[in-house]
C-alpha cells in the first residue's frame, strides 16, 4: 500500500504528515510561521523561511514515521506569489501572500474590464487572486526573474520542474474556467504577457522526482489548500459543502464537472482535475476568522483560543459584530469595510465582545451558505467543517443556528494535507479511484440548530443592517 508524506505549506504554520497504505497517520511535524503585517495592506513572508520549514518538517516526519515513503506531495496557500530566479532559484522579493492588499489600484485601473475577467476565469477582479499582485511586485519590486504563486516556486527548489496545478493556477485571474489554461489576452491586461509561466499540470499528475528525503521519490498529487480539504472532507457529489476556519474562513462547495459562474458574487474554480476530468466549485471567504481571534488575544479580551468558550457570555446582550478587520469579500467584495462593534452599553463586558464576534464570524459563513444555495437553486444538505476553531462549540453551534444547518466536524485539524493524500495516492496508481483514495472519516461532533429559523432571521437582519455600517465608516473608499 501506498504510504504518504503531504507537506502543506500554510499561511501561518507548515506541517508535514506521513500517512501510510491504510490510512493510519504516522507522524506529523508542525511549525508556525507569522506573516509580516505592513501599513498600507501589505502581507509578506519570508521566502526562504517558508522553503526551510518545508524541508525541515518533511525529513523530521519522515524520520519520526520509520517506515519508507513512497510519494511526496504538496498543498499551497494559492494565491501568494514572489518574484525568483530560475537559473538558481534564489528569491528577488518577499513572499506577497494572499491578504496583501497593495495590489487595489491595479484592480482599479481595470475595473472596466471587470466584466470580461469574471466571465473568462469565474473570478471577481480583486487583488485578493494573484495576478494583481504580480503586476505590482514587477511594477514595485523588481523587473527581473519570473514571478510565479508560492507552489512553483517551492516545487522547483524540491524537483527542479516548473509547474504549477489546475486548482492553484485557476486562482489567478489569469486562467480561463472552461479549460483552466493561460489566456493571453488576460495576460496581457496585467500585462504580464511576457512572463515565464508554469506548465499547469493535472491533480492526479506525478510531475518530478526530489531527493529531499536522501532518496529519489515522485512527486504528484498536487492541490492548492481549500480545495484540498474540500477533497479530504469526502465532498465528492455536486452540492457537497465544507468550510475551513484558519486565519480566514473558506466555504467551498462541489459545482460538479460543469464550468458554472455564479451569479451571487462567489467565486468560481476549478476543484480538481482527475482521470483527465475537471471538477469545479464554488467558494467565499471570510478574510479574519483565527486572525479576529488573534486580534482579541491582543486586546487581552482572551489569553488564547482556547478560552474562547470559557469567556464568550451565553447572550451578547444585544452586542453585533461585523469582524472586517481585513475588509469583506463575498458578496460585497470591499477591502476598504471597516470592523464595527455596536449595541454596546456601559455594562458590556469582554464576554459579550467576544460572543459577538463569533456571532460575527458565523453570520459571515451564514450568508456565503445563502450565496451558495441561489447559486445550486436548493439549500446546501451540511456543512462539513475543519481547522482549528472547529474546537470552539460556541463558534460551531453559532454557525449550525444561523445556517440552520447540520455542521459535521472534521475528526483532524489536517484535512488540507489528507486530502493531498488522496490526490498522491491517484498519481502513482491510476486504478485506483478518487472515493477509495480518500481516507475514511467519521464525524468527531455534529451539531444541529438550537435557534428557531425566526430568531436566526431576526439575528441577521440585525447583522445585516452592521455590515452596512461596516462599509460606510469615515475613510473608507
Amino acid at each position: 500500500m501506498t504510504t504518504v508524506l503531504a507537506i502543506d505549506q500554510g499561511t501561518s504554520g507548515t506541517k508535514a504528515v506521513v500517512v501510510d497504505g491504510s490510512g493510519k497517520v504516522r507522524s506529523l511535524i508542525e511549525r508556525s510561521l507569522r506573516p509580516e503585517y505592513l501599513p498600507g495592506g501589505g502581507v509578506e513572508q519570508d521566502p526562504e523561511e517558508l522553503l526551510d520549514s518545508v524541508l525541515t518538517t518533511a525529513e523530521s516526519a519522515a524520520c519520526d514515521a520509520g517506515i519508507p515513503v513512497d510519494v511526496v506531495t504538496l498543498t499551497n496557500q494559492g494565491e501568494t506569489v514572489l518574484a525568483w530566479d530560475p537559473d538558481t532559484g534564489k528569491p528577488l522579493s518577499k513572499a506577497i501572500v494572499w491578504q496583501d492588499r497593495r495590489a487595489e489600484g491595479i484592480c482599479q485601473s481595470r475595473k472596466d474590464s471587470a466584466d470580461m475577467v469574471a466571465q473568462r476565469t469565474g473570478l471577481v477582479l480583486d487583488p485578493y487572486f494573484s495576478a494583481p499582485k504580480m503586476t505590482w511586485l514587477r511594477e514595485n519590486v523588481t523587473n527581473v526573474g519570473i514571478i510565479t504563486t508560492s507552489d512553483a516556486w517551492l516545487l522547483y527548489r524540491l524537483t527542479g520542474e516548473i509547474v504549477t496545478d489546475v486548482s492553484t493556477a485557476s486562482r489567478s485571474l489569469v486562467t480561463r474556467l472552461d479549460d483552466v489554461d493561460w489566456d493571453p489576452e488576460l495576460l496581457d491586461l496585467f500585462r504580464l504577457g511576457n512572463e515565464t509561466l508554469p506548465r499547469i499540470v493535472a491533480n492526479d499528475e506525478v510531475v518530478g522526482e526530489t531527493s529531499i528525503l536522501g532518496g529519489s521519490i515522485p512527486v504528484g498529487g498536487l492541490v492548492v489548500d481549500q480545495q484540498a480539504a474540500l477533497l479530504a472532507e469526502n465532498c465528492l457529489a455536486e452540492g457537497d459543502a465544507k468550510c475551513t476556519f484558519g486565519t480566514g474562513a473558506f466555504l467551498l462547495v462541489n459545482g460538479g464537472t460543469s464550468a458554472h459562474r455564479s451569479s451571487a458574487g462567489l467565486s468560481s474554480s476549478a476543484a480538481w482535475r482527475v482521470e483527465g476530468e475537471t471538477t469545479y466549485c464554488f467558494d467565499g471567504q471570510v478574510y479574519t476568522a483565527a486572525s479576529a481571534v488573534r486580534w482579541l488575544q491582543q486586546l487581552g479580551l482572551i489569553g488564547s483560543a482556547a478560552e474562547l468558550d470559557t469567556v464568550a457570555a451565553t447572550d451578547s446582550r444585544g452586542v453585533l459584530s461585523v469582524p472586517a478587520l481585513a475588509g469583506l469579500a463575498a458578496p460585497w467584495w470591499r477591502p476598504d469595510a471597516r470592523a464595527v462593534l455596536t449595541g454596546m452599553t456601559l455594562s458590556t463586558g469582554a464576554a459579550e465582545i467576544v460572543l459577538a464576534v463569533l456571532e460575527g464570524l458565523a453570520a459571515q459563513v451564514a450568508d456565503l451558505a445563502d450565496l451558495v444555495a441561489r447559486d445550486l437553486g436548493a439549500p446546501i444538505r451540511r456543512l462539513r467543517v475543519d481547522g482549528g476553531l472547529t474546537r470552539s462549540r460556541v463558534l460551531m453551534q453559532a454557525v449550525a443556528d444561523l445556517t440552520q444547518t447540520e455542521v459535521e466536524v472534521y475528526p483532524s485539524a489536517h484535512a488540507t494535507p489528507l486530502g493531498a493524500v488522496a490526490l498522491a495516492r491517484k498519481s502513482v496508481n491510476a486504478e485506483l479511484s478518487l472515493a477509495d483514495a480518500v481516507v475514511k472519516w467519521e464525524p468527531a461532533t455534529t451539531y444541529t440548530p438550537l435557534w428557531s429559523s425566526e430568531r436566526a432571521l431576526e439575528h441577521r437582519d440585525r447583522w445585516t443592517r452592521a455590515v452596512e455600517a461596516s462599509l460606510h465608516v469615515e475613510g473608507n473608499k
